[in-house]
C-alpha cells in the first residue's frame, strides 16, 4: 500500500458529521484545531475536512479529557510518540540501507 493514500486517511468527512461520530461540540472540535491536537485541510470553500483516523483521534483526546488530562499534556504525549515513530523509521531507512549496500542491491532495479 506504500505511496497510496489509504480510505482512513483521506480528508472527506465535514465537521458536522464528525461531531455526530464522536459526540463532539464543533466548538469542541475547533478549540482542540487551536490547541493543535487535529489538523484538518480545508476545501476551496473554507470548509474543514477531517479523515476517519481524526475521527478516532477525538474520541481519544475525548476520552483522555475525561479522565482529567489537560490538553498540553495530550499534545507533549502526541509529540512524544510522532519523534518515536520518526526515529523507528529513520532506523529502519539506515538498516534498510546497510543490507543494500552489504548484499549489492540497487532500489533502482
Amino acid at each position: 500500500m506504500t505511496g497510496q493514500l489509504s480510505y482512513k486517511n483521506s480528508k472527506v468527512i465535514t465537521i458536522g458529521i464528525v461531531s455526530e461520530l464522536t459526540g463532539l461540540t464543533i466548538r469542541q472540535i475547533r478549540y482542540y484545531e487551536k490547541r493543535k491536537l487535529i489538523f484538518p485541510e480545508r476545501s476551496e470553500q473554507g470548509n474543514r475536512k477531517y479523515s476517519f483516523n481524526d475521527v478516532e483521534q477525538l474520541i481519544n483526546i475525548a476520552n483522555k479529557r475525561e479522565e482529567g488530562v489537560q490538553t498540553f499534556e495530550i499534545r507533549q504525549d502526541m509529540l512524544k510518540e510522532k519523534r518515536k515513530k520518526s526515529g523507528s523509521q529513520l532506523r529502519d531507512e539506515m538498516l534498510r540501507g546497510q543490507i543494500n549496500a552489504q548484499f549489492g542491491v540497487n532500489k533502482d532495479r
